[in-house]
């Protein structure tokens, strides 16, 4: 067995939990406040304004303690009534948890899919979603976090306004998305958007958050039935008061440290945020493909928070996370039926550069013990021709 490498370190690069900064850390790490103070609550205000500013919303985004499937499961709980019909649009295994979901509530699903590891078509969801008229909400997924294909959600929500009208509320989850590519919720046409703290935000799980229409959120009010924890007019009206407050204990380390966290976003620029997950992308795709590896992801820049890669014939894929996490590096492999057919490199929220060009060179040791037959290397030297080109014009 090989010898541990000494210092041991530990480097994360999943698709969520992502590595936090340590600026934020070193918030998170102070005395506890209490919720009901002056401090925290100006805290939060100052949240509730940035998180805006990230979804594309002059609208109301309401917070929950919770991992974003908890946003995902409000979104259900506040419009789906028992005897609805719903459209759910999946291209994999966090799509069909909208499926999941709303039947639980009593919804009937008619569930339109893309095969795993392609984008949706949106003319083709759009087409779907208009044989069903009586649906009341289109559920659509942006970053599938399990294939890293990313939807173009403008133009999905674009095709289904234009083929169905403005009847059916549009969900989007953006938990894995949302800080890492292009949000425009309000522009674009979303009703509700949801999202998690733990992937490009930066910070630990903990938080979730929806961005409410305000139809949907008329639609929350008609009835409270179904929920208590997660009601969108009880977040809502609790963090509209002056100073805005929260219904009930809030995680309030997490809040601290993502006022840090979308500081350091902001200060980046978001659209620089944005260029550096899609560099970033390019840089992982041109290293795999220089150790003849294939994508399962997409090949282009909508593949932005992670990488996802299929395992060659003859490799036991379910190995290289486990030989990887020896360097104390953590990759992700496959979900379900994917497990050992495909790996997934994670480069969202705090990573750069040279993090990523580490993170090929662990992939590039791994492999070589393994007994792959690659050329130890190629990937860095793929990487760093890729983002040396883009950022001091040395030829990729």
């Amino acid at each position: 067995m090989t010898t541990p490498l000494r210092p041991q370190k530990t480097h994360l690069f999943t698709p969520g939990p992502t590595p936090v900064p340590d600026a934020v850390l070193r918030e998170m790490s102070a005395p506890m406040v209490h919720h009901r103070t002056a401090q925290w609550q100006e805290a939060f205000g100052e949240v509730l304004v940035g998180l805006k500013r990230v979804f594309g919303t002059e609208h109301d985004v309401a917070t929950f303690s919770s991992s974003g499937s908890g946003a995902m499961e409000a979104a259900v709980a506040n419009l789906v009534r028992p005897g609805d019909e719903v459209v759910v649009a999946t291209q994999g295994r966090f799509g069909k948890r909208w499926a999941q979901m709303a039947e639980r509530f009593g919804a009937t699903v008619h569930l339109h899919e893309t095969e795993r590891g392609q984008r949706p078509d949106p003319e083709e969801v759009g087409a779907f979603a208009a044989k069903h008229p009586n649906a009341t909400v289109v559920f659509c997924t942006h970053s599938e976090t399990s294939t890293g294909a990313v939807s173009d959600a403008e133009a999905l929500a674009a095709s289904v306004r234009a083929q169905v009208g403005d009847g059916p509320l549009l969900v989007l989850d953006a938990i894995s998305s949302l800080g890492a590519a292009r949000m425009q919720a309000d522009a674009w046409g979303w009703d509700v958007v949801v999202a998690g703290s733990q992937k490009a935000l930066m910070v630990p799980p903990g938080l979730a958050f929806a961005s409410i229409s305000p139809r949907a959120l008329e639609r929350a009010r008609e009835t409270s039935a179904n929920r208590w924890y997660f009601d969108f007019a009880k977040a809502v009206d609790a963090h509209r008061k002056t100073p805005p407050s929260t219904p009930v204990t809030p995680a309030l380390t997490i809040v601290l440290g993502l006022r840090v966290a979308l500081d350091i976003m902001f200060e980046e620029g978001l659209e620089q945020v944005y260029e550096r997950h899609a560099r970033l992308g390019r840089a992982t795709r041109a290293a795999v493909g220089a150790l003849g590896f294939e994508l399962f992801s997409p090949d282009d820049d909508s593949s932005c928070a992670l990488t996802a890669v299929r395992v060659p014939e003859g490799v036991d894929g379910a190995k290289i996370p486990g030989k990887l996490k020896e360097y104390g590096v953590t990759i992700a492999g496959g979900q379900d039926d994917l497990k050992g057919k495909i790996f997934r490199l994670g480069h969202c929220g705090w990573v750069n550069d040279l993090d990523l060009v580490l993170m090929v060179a662990a992939l590039e040791r791994g492999l070589v013990e393994l007994g792959v037959d690659i050329e130890a290397g190629a990937g860095v030297a793929a990487a760093q021709r890729t983002l040396l080109g883009e950022v001091a014009g040395v030829p990729a």
